[in-house]
């Protein structure tokens, strides 16, 4: 995949979209069955002809996560602080899977059996969800430290929940990929924040004129 800042925000905006979805059901409050249901698609997508098709073929699909990006990057005093170590860590976690062949070759097995189980289910199955849930706690989630999960304690014990957020966290990481794909290093957040900053304000723009 070549080079580009537009495919770099985009990935960004997945992955804040994913991990706001993590903070919203830790918390228990309501989501969006559809951003819910193209987030875990995403995973199952792995040789897409644009990147955007990872997400449904409509960047309204991101139109969330490009919202949160621009918070974040912007010069709004109230960023989530959540958010961003939520993100870094699964930065982190994507660069050392990157760099294991062996969990890469594993991720990418339970990914063709996660396709065949959908000639079967609906991405936003129960047992879906469990499969997703799985790869991220047997090949990813090992790979570094445990992401400490805020929220609801009620919430959090319920294995629904559980296997919801470790299937979000495991879409994170498909966004991350997508990232470094493009060229994404972690300087770019400071040294090439202003070029993110304006390709996310690009696409908003876009949207609210479509």
């Amino acid at each position: 995949m070549q080079f580009s800042y537009t495919t770099q925000t985009l990935a960004l905006a997945a992955l804040c979209q994913s991990i706001r979805l993590v903070q919203q059901i830790a918390r228990g409050d309501s989501t969006e069955a559809s951003e819910l249901a193209i987030a875990l698609q995403s995973v199952a997508i792995q040789n897409a002809e644009e990147p955007i098709d990872i997400y449904g073929g409509k960047l309204e699909h991101l139109s969330q996560g490009y919202h949160i990006l621009l918070s974040q990057l912007g010069d709004n005093p109230q960023k989530d602080l959540e958010l961003t170590r939520y993100a870094m860590a699964v930065l982190v976690l994507e660069r050392r899977m990157s760099k294991n062949p062996q969990a890469l070759q594993a991720v990418g097995k339970r990914i063709e059996r996660l396709n065949q189980q959908l000639q079967h289910f609906q991405i936003s199955d129960d047992t879906i969800i469990a499969s997703i849930a799985d790869i991220y706690v047997e090949h990813i989630s090992p790979l570094g430290n445990r992401i400490q999960i805020a929220g609801k304690p009620a919430e959090l014990k319920q294995t629904a929940v559980q296997n919801k957020i470790r299937a979000l966290l495991l879409c994170a990481i498909r966004a991350a990929v997508l990232w470094r794909q493009a060229g994404g290093r972690r300087y770019h957040f400071i040294l090439q924040r202003k070029t993110l900053l304006q390709e996310a304000k690009t696409v908003l723009q876009q949207l609210a004129q479509a």
